[in-house]
């Protein structure tokens, strides 16, 4: 393949003009893909840098990775790279962790789950007595999970019912647990309490928890235990520089500063309105966009509005803000929206938990914690109970801490260590100033009485972030971190596809439509909408018509 080839064929696109909303890693891939395709592209980003939730904070030395920290399933970010004729070491230079991740329990229990799956067997095995075995059974049968799902469900794009009546499709999908809970089928393999959590903590990385999520997603097993847990060095935000450099490659332009404050579909293109987007006075460096109307256009200004006619939009921001913000009101069709009764569409989803975040530049070292570091009651059900079902701030949280100074010097300055906690809350909550500190104090307590680590008193710098940026920064619905959870009913054909439904021309991409949460999956769905607009234009110029409730 040679620069400028679209992977898999030639230039079908050239003389379509596509517009792209959001420059996260869905957004940027779908820019990529398109431009190598031979469109004209756009990409729209209301921030000052591309990546989304997934950008980066420097300050005073420290560098943090303000999103996602795991870099998960490397070989999709490999098949990325080859469909430009590249490779992930062009770029950035890639360590395998090892233990993946520390556990420290709130009994004083605490233990390190290694990369190598037969010494993980036996910390199974240390816990419950035939736990190895289980193990690996339960990660053989993970392992099948993941091949068949990504085979023959994922990496393909199958977003709609039809494309699951298929003869292989239907076989495959007899492989795969459909039904019951991932928490019930952990119990069939192993019992102790806290082997179970190390087989389901994974959820968090889709925005579910082990009570609401199909079993079939036991095949992040696979990819925590079998694929292993990388880190790029300098941060994940490499990760993203990388990608957006491969969109500049193939020609994409894109536009920084710029916010998108309507998408306008019309009878022979789609017409985008944009301004450039203020900055907040007295502004200290860190970036932190100004709400206005109501966090709707995130800090744009009144003046210089520009109107710009694509032949084709791809909205790489949560499907709910693009049809409740951008797009004109009811332009979008489901069969939802035709039974009486039903409500409102999008009242009815369930999405994944916010965060709360504290960016902590801290002096001396933090031993004992790991690169990953997971602080967890032994009984973790309330704190599920208060992100799903009864909302509410946990009172024995389980949390997260990130410190990628033990792997990588360059981030921090020497002498310091720079440490990322993130505690899952319930989208929609009140985060007042005053609720903030109160738990910033409770989490920073738990750190220490659990994991015997004092941060308080050596922190030098200090940024936060919670339900209302999440909201305002990302236009994130309700403030979560992640958008849709995988729940049964919210997974496959049953996602927000890659068409907007029932519109010729609006594309969705991003975590929240097909395939789902995570940088490996929005870099899958950038590329499935990119080939969504080629089989549209191959047809003719005007897209698939789809009512479904995606």
């Amino acid at each position: 393949m040679t620069n400028g080839t679209m992977p898999g064929g030639g230039r079908e696109l050239t003389g379509t003009s596509v517009g792209v909303v959001g420059g996260g890693f869905g957004g940027l891939s779908a820019a990529a893909h398109l431009a190598a395709a031979g469109a004209d592209v756009t990409l729209y980003e209301r921030r000052s840098a591309v990546g989304g939730v997934a950008s980066r904070l420097e300050r005073d030395g420290f560098r943090f990775d303000t999103g996602p920290s795991w870099y998960l399933m490397p070989e999709t970010f490999e098949r990325f790279f080859e469909r430009f004729d590249r490779r992930p070491e062009d770029y950035y230079e890639l360590v395998r962790l090892d233990p993946n991740y520390r556990v420290f329990w709130d009994d004083g229990d605490r233990a390190d789950v290694p990369a190598d799956p037969d010494a993980a067997a036996d910390l199974f095995e240390s816990y419950e007595s035939g736990g190895g075995e289980a193990f690996r059974r339960y990660l053989e049968d993970a392992e099948d999970a993941y091949e068949i799902g990504m085979d023959r469900f994922v990496v393909p794009g199958r977003s709609r019912v039809r494309d699951y009546l298929a003869g292989d499709v239907v076989r495959s999908g007899r492989g795969l647990t459909l039904l019951g809970t991932l928490d019930d089928h952990a119990k069939k393999y192993v019992e102790h309490p806290k082997l179970r959590q190390l087989l389901e903590y994974t959820l968090v990385f889709l925005g579910g928890s082990p009570y609401n999520t199909p079993a079939l997603y036991k095949l992040m097993s696979h990819v925590d235990f079998g694929l292993g847990v990388y880190y790029p060095q300098g941060g994940m935000y490499e990760v993203v520089e990388a990608i957006a450099a491969v969109a500049r490659e193939q020609g994409a332009t894109i536009d920084t500063g710029v916010t998108v404050t309507a998408v306008d579909p019309l009878d022979d293109g789609v017409a985008i309105e944009t301004r450039p987007t203020e900055r907040p006075s007295g502004s200290d460096g860190i970036e932190r966009p100004a709400a206005v109307d109501g966090g709707a256009t995130g800090g744009a200004s009144e003046a210089n509005t520009e109107r710009t006619v694509h032949d084709r939009v791809v909205c790489a921001v949560p499907p709910e803000y693009a049809e409740k913000e951008l797009l004109p009101a009811d332009a979008t069709r489901r069969l939802h929206d035709r039974i009486p009764g039903t409500g409102d569409y999008w009242e009815g989803r369930t999405y994944g938990p916010s965060a709360y975040m504290c960016y902590l530049g801290v002096e001396g070292d933090v031993e004992p914690l790991e690169h990953h570091t997971l602080v967890l009651p032994t009984d973790w059900d309330p704190h599920f109970e208060s992100i799903f079902e009864d909302p509410r701030w946990p009172e024995s949280p389980a949390f997260y801490v990130n410190v990628p100074s033990v792997t990588d010097p360059t981030v921090a300055p020497e002498g310091h260590e720079a440490v990322v906690v993130l505690v899952p809350l319930a989208p929609g909550l009140d985060d007042t100033p005053e609720r903030r500190e109160a738990f910033r104090s409770k989490v920073l307590g738990a750190l220490r009485e659990y994991a015997d680590v004092d941060l308080r008193g050596r922190i030098v710098v200090e940024e936060t972030a919670c339900i209302s940026e999440f909201a305002t920064w990302f236009n994130k619905p309700h403030g979560s971190a992640l958008g849709l959870a995988h729940t049964l009913t919210q997974t496959g054909p049953l996602r927000p596809g890659q068409r907007a439904p029932g519109l010729d021309r609006v594309y969705y991409a991003g975590g929240s439509a097909n395939p789902g949460i995570g940088m490996p999956m929005c870099l899958l769905s950038g590329e499935h909408v990119a080939e969504a607009i080629r089989e549209d234009v191959g047809d003719g110029g005007i897209g698939e018509r789809t009512l479904l409730g995606r």
